[in-house]
Parts: structure tokens; sequence; C-alpha cells
């Protein structure tokens, strides 16, 4: 029985293994989701942070100006209002923008946003973060705002093996592989299903 278990808890361990090399080779494979240009929505999310270059916000107004959603809720405290700016700077009016400042962590940015979404009767968003964190916000969002359908587009910047240098790129991706279980193990959100909060 003994030799038995310890048998089955060698391979777990082996597996175990190689999926951590895996993913700590080509984190890229396990961190993004993006739902492709065919994605449509009523509204473009911008979750605030990122690398310090706007690329979210960047990417957003690209969107909106390929017709993916019609307006941008920003949501995050202290890059909002540089966010906006950088929208109206590129072509996206600012009647079409809604800012939620008040969240400052991934979790809050769906609670807070989620509020919105609820009493607009928001149905299809488009979450535009950076590629690293596209995974974890996603799942966050489904997980907090049932009854939504979230798509991802995220900016890829810093996305090219030769830039994870640049602007810290290397240690936000290091940093989502703590943070996918801690969401996990913390709040439920579990990285790989797609299950609603009760």
């Amino acid at each position: 029985m003994f030799k038995s278990l310890f048998k089955i808890f060698k391979w777990l361990a082996l597996v175990a293994l190689l999926l951590g090399l895996s993913a700590w080779f080509y984190p890229e494979i396990y961190l993004t989701v993006d739902s492709g240009p065919a994605a449509t929505a009523d509204v473009l999310i911008v979750v605030g942070g990122g690398s310090g270059q706007h690329e979210r916000a960047l990417q957003a107004a690209n969107l909106f100006r390929q017709h993916a959603a019609p307006r941008i809720i920003i949501t995050g405290e202290g890059d909002d209002e540089i966010n906006r700016r950088i929208l109206v700077a590129n072509g996206v009016p600012a009647h079409a923008i809604e800012t939620e400042s008040k969240s400052t962590t991934t979790r809050e940015n769906a609670v807070c946003t989620g509020k919105i979404l609820r009493t607009e009767k928001v149905r299809r968003a488009i979450l535009v973060t950076s590629w690293y964190h596209a995974r974890r916000a996603q799942k966050t969002f489904a997980y907090f705002v049932p009854g939504v359908k979230f798509y991802s587009r995220p900016s890829y910047f810093g996305f090219d093996r030769d830039e994870w240098k640049n602007n810290g790129i290397s240690r936000h991706m290091r940093l989502e592989f703590l943070k996918l279980p801690a969401y996990w193990i913390r709040y439920g959100v579990n990285p790989l299903g797609g299950a609603a909060k009760d």
C-alpha cells in the first residue's frame, strides 16, 4: 500500500515539475487569453495597472476604432484619469468613457465594475488588460460578475521574449504565477474553470 502511494506521489510530483518548468519557460501559453478579433460587446473595460506604458488604454482605443464596442469603462484608482486622457487623445469621444475610481486590485476591479454593469444591464464586455494578466482578469470578472459574458482582448506590449526584461514585464509575469493560485485559494477563482460565484 505504502509503495503504491509513494509511486503515485512520485508520478504526480514529476508531472507538477514538468508543468512548472513549462510555465516558467513558456508563460505566455498559460497567462494569455485572447477571444480574437471577432469578439464584440456592449462595452470595453480597461483594467487598471500595466507596465507604465499605458498599453491597456492604447489597445482599448484601437478596439474602439475597430467598433468592438460603442463605449469604454476604465476601472482602477490611480491611473484612471491618465487612461481617460490617452483614450481621448486617441480618438475616443469623452462621452463614450465612464470611470470607476475606487478599486485597487483585480478583484476590486471586478466587484466595483460589476455594479456598473448590472445597473446598465450589460450582457457582454471585452476586458482590455496586459497579455500576462489576461487569464486572471477574465476568470476574476467571470467569477464575481455572473450573468455577463466576458471576452478578452489583451495588449501584447512586451510579448516578445526579447522584450521581457523591458519595463518589468518579467517581474509581472512571475508574479502572475503566484497570484493565480492565491486568487483560487483566497477567493475561489479557478484559473482553469469558468464557474461563477453563487
